[in-house]
């Protein structure tokens, strides 16, 4: 060959190794996208667990502002229904002196037949209405002494009752469901 043949022959080999050599430094070339995509995809997946872990304690928040609320409602009617127990029970207190005043009238003998007739409804009609309010008397003479329940003024020694038994009541004691709003005054025997 010639040196035209060859300079022909050596471009064309330098073309050939151009192309041989451009398809080599393509190939880098698209994995690197690839590459920048899983990259991208990679961050993209953890701004998605990012935001799931956000939302799920958003979410934890949310029920515990509502549970803390349901927990103050609940409360609330439970603080209301306990003052209302408490003023109902006050209110009754102070109608306990009038009790005790048509008792000592019923107890004491008159002559006077519609006297003593207006005193027993005026009684009845009193009793009617603490039992509507949930009122209860305690206290009679035989029951067993409590001392939550009782006030005990006096001892006696009586071999008929038995041991820490009421003798005497002396004043009725009232309760409206636990709560004792008065205690009974009474005489225990032994």
């Amino acid at each position: 060959m010639s040196k035209k043949d060859k300079e022909k022959n050596a471009p064309d080999t330098e073309k050939k190794q151009e192309t041989v050599e451009a398809p080599t430094e393509e190939a880098p070339k698209e994995e690197a996208p690839k590459e920048e995509a899983a990259k991208e995809e990679a961050p993209q997946e953890s701004e998605l667990e990012q935001a799931r872990k956000a939302l799920a304690a958003e979410h934890d928040k949310y029920l515990r502002l509502a549970a803390e609320y349901d927990n103050f409602r609940k409360r609330s009617i439970k603080e209301k229904d306990a003052r209302y127990a408490d003023a109902k029970a006050d209110t009754v207190a102070k109608f306990l002196p009038v009790y005790d005043n048509l008792e000592r009238a019923l107890a004491n003998e008159t002559s006077d037949e519609a006297y003593k007739k207006g005193v027993e409804l005026i009684m009845t009609e009193l009793k009617k209405i603490m039992t509507g309010l949930g009122v209860e008397e305690f206290g009679e003479k035989g029951d067993a002494f409590d001392p939550n329940a009782h006030n005990a003024v006096m001892h006696i020694e009586n071999e008929e009752l038995g041991e820490n038994v009421i003798a005497q009541v002396f004043q009725k004691g009232f309760r409206m469901g636990d709560k004792v709003i008065r205690h009974a005054v009474v005489q225990v025997a032994n």
